[in-house]
């Protein structure tokens, strides 16, 4: 339930509602009009530097009041779910396990020891790791000499996608006049919960999906008519794409996304460069791709006039920030 999960998330003075910010860029027409308003939904801003604070406490609130958390918990993440988890695990006095992918970026690692120091780190394969993604399951858990506890699905938990949702709520109550909502597409738990909001609060706003070219599962689903293997590339855009839609998510995406806009990395780069030199905030490739999305889109009149870009996170490798500035694509560290 939606609006439970906001009465819950409201109670966390660790996560902060920020209102809609305008793209400080004009977009002007051929006939010197603006073809479409972009907004800004600033989840880069959240203590943990991404939205995920928002599923992981909705989901971990609710098994509490179960006493579900005591032996712990753990989650399988890139990062910033392995964030939020880590910072409600600390604040609720749970032991917590995360396992990341080799090509986690170590900003977001040192971010998780940050927020709370006693978190187990777990470094495998990225295919062994997606693996858990798809099974829920860890192969290899019996191999550690802890007890990982209670398993904390980054996607497919409706608790953790109800705890996503509130941004879409948010979103309703700042522009109730907002056409369309563009979000990085991971996993899939973040649209979806977005777009389950804004389709009981204004079903004719479309919420699109983006992707980035070296990774972009869900738009080949769309293509094909089921979810299909793709040839995933890592990136420095970590926070989106994978080699293929998740099963249980893709019947929920189908229904509840209008589309996927796909991206190149040249334009996310671009994106996130503009967002520094505009707007002065920092925003990883997932949270860049929204923008480049919406950019790409603009003069076309398929998004509407009123377009809200959810940044997603900002767990941008310095390296890559630098580079970014500089023009360049970075190149990812495999």
């Amino acid at each position: 339930d939606i609006q439970a999960a906001s009465n819950r998330i409201n109670n966390q003075p660790l996560i902060l509602r920020f209102p809609l910010v305008p793209l400080n860029f004009s977009l002007v027409n051929d006939n010197n009009t603006t073809p479409v308003r972009i907004y800004l939904k600033y989840e880069n801003l959240q203590s943990i530097n991404s939205f995920k604070l928002r599923g992981a406490c909705n989901f971990l609130m609710i098994q509490k009041e179960k006493g579900q958390i005591n032996r712990g918990v753990w989650t399988a993440s890139t990062g910033n779910m392995a964030a939020g988890v880590a910072c409600m695990a600390k604040q609720l006095n749970v032991s917590c396990t995360v396992v990341v992918p080799d090509h986690a970026p170590n900003s977001k690692i040192d971010a998780i020891k940050r927020i709370n120091p006693d978190t187990k780190i777990v470094r495998i394969p990225w295919a062994k790791w997606w693996r858990i993604i798809e099974t829920h399951q860890f192969e290899d858990e019996k191999q550690y000499d802890w007890d990982f506890g209670l398993f904390v699905h980054p996607v497919c938990s409706p608790h953790v996608r109800a705890g996503n949702a509130t941004i879409g709520l948010e979103i309703f109550e700042d522009l109730p006049e907002v056409d369309t909502v563009i979000v990085p597409y991971g996993g899939g738990a973040l649209s979806t919960g977005i777009a389950s909001a804004m389709k009981a609060l204004k079903p004719e706003c479309k919420v699109y999906a983006c992707e980035v070219e070296s990774g972009a599962a869900f738009k080949a689903a769309l293509d094909h008519g089921s979810p299909i293997t793709i040839d995933y590339k890592p990136s420095f855009v970590d926070g989106i794409g994978s080699g293929s839609v998740l099963t249980e998510m893709w019947p929920i995406a189908k229904q509840l996304l209008s589309g996927s806009i796909v991206c190149n990395l040249e334009e996310v780069a671009s994106a996130i460069k503009l967002l520094v030199e505009k707007n002065k905030i920092i925003a990883e490739g997932a949270g860049g791709c929204a923008v480049a999305a919406a950019l790409k889109l603009a003069s076309t009149g398929v998004l509407g006039k009123n377009v809200v870009c959810v940044i997603s996170g900002g767990g941008l490798e310095l390296d890559y920030l630098i580079q970014i500035l500089e023009g360049k694509v970075p190149k990812p560290k495999l």
